[in-house]
């Protein structure tokens, strides 16, 4: 690490003292016109990521924003095209799709251990932190759809809807429901609160053949596989409802074993690696690009009272963003560690 900014110069000297940082300024500009910096982490307010990531852009630097990338759509299709046409690297900190329990139910997903997917319901609350900038949408609510983006391998979900509440003299919603359609039958639901009096932090994945369940605050067997599920026989007349066969299947539970590794070094690693021998990180510009479509469709859901929002199927034709490789100085983990701490404290 070469030099770290902060409009309020104590907390950038802290930091810089920590790991031997050289340069310490409270000045952006200075930081992006230093030549011995290649990659710049944005984790600021939500507001400022996408002023300070387009500087950062062009220039000529590689970017990993926090989450979410930016607070409108228009914004994050900005800094995509820019990152392009720059040839830079544009990654978000979506820092869940890291974890080897995310990456276990993909893969579940993936080659049909689940069975045919029926839904996607994750729950994040807590009390508190409330962001001055953003909703609990956009702040609690991207973790959750950037995992269910990742779990979806990207989809478009045919609708978004949601429903949101301020209480406690707050502007801004602390309290809301989101909820995503893909397909015909697919259910993606994610609740979201700042004023619960606990903190969970719950995905479930259903499927025809088996479930998974993403239990975060476990200290250990953080993902739990369930032999579970229901068979409904056929039946041609509605009338004979009740009549129906319904067989339930109840097996065991196991929890496999799973990488314990932090997922912001997992991330860091795949940044730095992708920086200098090409390639996209999993959390790349498109993957913030989809999830912050979602999170607008959300807003402006809850703005029309609950409306569902059709969503326009993305382009076929996203090109690739080139990478320039540029040396990166290593170690560069446990400083976004730090640097991300106020993030994932809220995550």
């Amino acid at each position: 690490m070469v030099s770290v900014c902060d409009g309020q110069i104590e907390r950038a000297q802290k930091l810089a003292s920590g790991y031997s940082i050289p340069e310490v300024t409270s000045d952006a500009a200075v930081l992006l016109s230093n030549p011995d910096v290649d990659l710049v982490v944005v984790a600021t307010p939500s507001l400022t990521h996408y002023p300070l990531a387009k500087a950062a852009i062009e220039a000529g630097k590689h970017v990993l924003v926090m989450k979410p990338m930016t607070t409108r759509l228009s914004d994050a299709e900005d800094l995509v095209e820019r990152a392009r046409r720059k040839g830079v690297m544009l990654a978000v900190d979506h820092t869940f799709v890291y974890t080897s329990a995310v990456r276990a139910m993909r893969e579940m997903i993936e080659t049909g251990h689940l069975g045919e997917l029926y839904y996607i319901d994750s729950v994040r609350i807590n009390l508190g932190v409330f962001q001055s900038d953003v909703n609990v949408v956009w702040d609690l609510g991207s973790h959750d759809v950037s995992i269910i983006d990742y779990l979806m391998q990207g989809e478009t979900p045919t609708e978004v809807s949601a429903i949101g509440a301020a209480h406690a003299g707050s502007f801004r919603e602390n309290v809301a429901y989101l909820t995503m359609r893909y397909g015909p039958s697919v259910l993606a639901h994610v609740h979201v609160n700042w004023l619960a009096p606990a903190k969970i932090r719950r995905t479930i994945v259903g499927g025809s053949k088996q479930m998974a369940v993403y239990d975060d605050m476990q200290a250990s067997e953080k993902l739990a596989i369930y032999d579970k599920g229901v068979t409904i026989a056929p039946w041609d007349d509605a009338e004979v409802v009740y009549n129906q066969l319904v067989s339930y299947r109840s097996g065991d539970m196991r929890a496999p074993r799973l990488d314990n590794r932090e997922a912001l070094a997992v991330e860091a690693e795949e940044i730095i690696d992708c920086i200098l021998h090409g390639g996209r990180p999993v959390a790349d510009a498109e993957s913030g690009l989809r999830t912050v479509r979602i999170l607008e469709a959300a807003e402006l859901s809850m703005r029309e009272g609950s409306r569902p929002i059709r969503m326009q199927p993305e382009p076929t034709s996203l090109t690739t963003i080139p990478i320039v490789s540029i040396p990166v100085v290593a170690r560069v983990s446990d400083v976004l560690t730090d640097v991300a701490a106020a993030s994932a404290e809220t995550a």
